[in-house]
């Protein structure tokens, strides 16, 4: 009894030992832990930066000892960077802790508490790019959506941009018109929280899953007259577009939705279902705060539903980030990394305090089995519906979609792809809103993303 009694004792100490040094910032960096306010009283909130050295955020301390929290590029990175009053988001809410904890020189801290001077909170460095994120926004101009882009081989997030959006600046001030404001909703992040059908970039998971089925692409032959019937429901190809004899190949690069209706009802749903999983639908990603996407077919789907689900339309909701993700495995052999946005902290005297690595996340699917995608969104580029990325001076792959939301066939307009094909770089997805196809809208944001990338 007496040694049950020290093992527990050692079990507990030990306990304490590993959630003083691992899990207690977790827990103080809670946005429910209300001893973060406390900080304030002794520290300076402080600044976020983007990789390329600019400053997001910064509270000013003027004469008379007052603080204003500021955000130099005012509404370009309201949502990812977030706001400090009325409450907080994005990185001040996931990075309030470092930003109110002071790693000054510890002399400087005791002459500042001895002279009753608050201590200079710790710069959080974060991955986003304030080039790319200003060419996204400019890009996306005055309509609704979303951009995301990212690095396929370290899972840095460089643009993370949200529209319709809002100055931080004047939260405060603007507080009532934004909460109320349900036509809009700019307050929220339409990037990692945002449901939308995916419509044809969806068909990246139905090929994977045609693939896993068969063993092979070759072999499959459609003749598309631009219409097909199955059990008196209709799909339309876009526009009535007659695509005549396509292979696999020729059927993805033409986002052919009659092939893809005919390949869908042959996979049913419960192959589609475990595919979509497998790529995280219904499942829980990898970041702070995001919308999980919703995939619903079953052994029991009507043929119908099938149809549609195979095309990106039907029940099935997904955010851009999460599209975004799944790009990255394809671009990265299979491999998702784990995606962030703080790639470091510094003191206010420049001392690294902490430093961010890349890491595997999950494998998504196999070295032949990206190989294999890559090679279909390559053919979209070369000679399908995304053929204005070719000959810019980089190659590209990617997958356009037009997701239609409405029964007047309004649709969103998509575009998910990567660039330097043999060593991918860059990985993009877009969205706007009722841009129509993703050829329109989508495609020529992400070409104005990666000439920035490459030429600025």
């Amino acid at each position: 009894m007496s040694w049950f009694f020290v093992v527990i004792f050692i079990c507990l100490i030990g306990y304490l030992i590993y959630f003083n040094q691992v899990r207690s910032e977790d827990f103080i960096n809670s946005p429910y832990n209300t001893r973060q306010d406390t900080f304030s009283d002794r520290v300076v909130r402080g600044q976020i930066m983007s990789a390329d050295g600019q400053v997001l955020a910064q509270t000013n301390v003027y004469d008379d000892g007052t603080e204003e929290r500021t955000y130099p590029y005012e509404n370009i990175f309201a949502h990812v960077v977030g706001y400090d009053t009325n409450g907080k988001s994005g990185l001040e809410s996931e990075a309030n802790f470092q930003l109110l904890t002071s790693h000054e020189f510890f002399l400087n801290q005791l002459k500042n508490e001895f002279q009753g001077k608050k201590n200079a909170g710790d710069t959080v460095v974060t991955t986003l790019n304030a080039d790319l994120q200003s060419t996204a926004y400019n890009s996306l101009g005055d309509r609704r959506g979303a951009v995301v882009a990212l690095e396929p081989k370290t899972g840095k997030i460089l643009v993370e941009l949200s529209k319709p959006d809002f100055d931080p600046n004047t939260i405060a001030e603007n507080w009532e018109s934004l909460v109320n404001d349900a036509d809009n909703s700019c307050l929220l992040n339409r990037a990692t929280n945002g449901a939308y059908p995916p419509g044809s970039t969806f068909k990246l998971v139905t090929a994977l899953d045609y693939f896993r089925s068969t063993g092979t692409l070759e072999g499959y032959s459609y003749m598309c007259q631009g219409r097909i019937t199955m059990e008196d429901h209709s799909i339309n190809c876009y526009g009535g577009t007659v695509h005549g004899q396509e292979n696999f190949y020729t059927a993805f690069a033409n986002s052919c939705n009659c092939a893809f209706a005919d390949i869908g009802t042959k996979l049913g749903g419960d192959s589609l279902r475990k595919t979509a999983e497998d790529l995280l639908f219904n499942k829980e990603l990898p970041l702070n705060t995001y919308k999980k996407s919703v995939f619903s077919l079953n052994h029991k789907s009507p043929v119908a539903e099938v149809m549609q689900t195979a095309i990106g339309q039907g029940n099935t909701l997904v955010s851009p980030m999460h599209m975004a993700l799944i790009t990255a495995a394809v671009a990265n052999g299979g491999i998702l990394m784990h995606p962030y946005k703080i790639d470091s902290v510094v003191s206010s005297d420049g001392n690294k305090v902490k430093s961010v690595e890349p890491e595997v996340y999950k494998r998504l699917m196999s070295v032949n089995e990206a190989n294999l995608l890559g090679k279909l969104m390559q053919g979209v580029v070369e000679n399908g519906t995304a053929s204005s990325l070719n000959g810019r001076g980089y190659t590209a792959a990617g997958k356009t979609g037009s997701a239609e939301f409405d029964e007047n066939g309004s649709s969103h307009s998509w575009f998910i792809g990567y660039s330097n094909v043999d060593d991918p770089d860059l990985v993009v997805a877009i969205i706007v809103e009722n841009g129509g196809t993703g050829s329109e809208a989508a495609v020529p944001i992400a070409a104005d993303i990666f000439d920035a990338y490459y030429f600025d």
